[in-house]
């Protein structure tokens, strides 16, 4: 049952990373319009506020799918050194301490979205975009992370208490032991 919601989670994220992907090619292909323009003595203006906007964006709502492809960089010094399921207590631990982190950046990212709605802040730019616009997908990207990470989290605390060590391995493990179970 969690290898199959893991597997579900993965494509649901590369669902959600095609999107974000597609995101940047607009966003790259909106730079080079503005850049093409800028020689020709135009501009199309803001292009540095929007790519931001963009790198934001993509930065939460990537972080999922980073996390579920075994993407995020690791130092495994000790966590080498052990047998099965030492390493699997090593990444169940290392899975509760990121969803702990990931969990208060999504309650902290709230206060700032919650004003900017409140206030009906923009930027002070001179797109002036309105705040909440950028700030619900991004809040919204980092509540994602926050529910898989919690989701994985506890798929691997599942089978770890099943003693299914080597499959803890395969959903949370380091990339190059997941590469060598497949």
């Amino acid at each position: 049952m969690e290898l199959k919601m893991i597997a579900s989670l993965r494509a649901l994220n590369r669902g959600v990373a095609l999107i974000i992907g597609f995101g940047l090619l607009l966003c790259a292909a909106f730079v080079l319009t503005d850049i093409i323009m800028r020689q020709i003595g135009t501009s199309l203006g803001g292009t540095e506020e929007i790519a931001g906007y963009a790198m934001a964006l993509a930065t939460s709502w990537g972080m999922s799918y980073t996390l579920l492809e075994l993407g995020h960089v690791r130092i495994d010094l000790l966590r080498s050194r052990f047998q099965s399921f030492p390493r699997a207590l090593f990444d169940v631990f290392s899975m509760i301490v990121m969803s702990g982190v990931i969990i208060t950046i999504a309650i902290k990212a709230w206060p700032v979205l919650e004003r900017s709605l409140a206030n009906g802040s923009r930027a002070n730019t001179p797109l002036e975009t309105p705040l909440a616009w950028v700030q619900l997908p991004w809040f919204a990207g980092w509540v994602w992370f926050a529910i898989m990470s919690t989701l994985t989290t506890l798929a691997a605390l599942s089978l770890l208490l099943k003693r299914r060590h080597e499959e803890t391995e395969a959903i949370i493990g380091a990339f190059a032991e997941q590469e060598t179970l497949q």
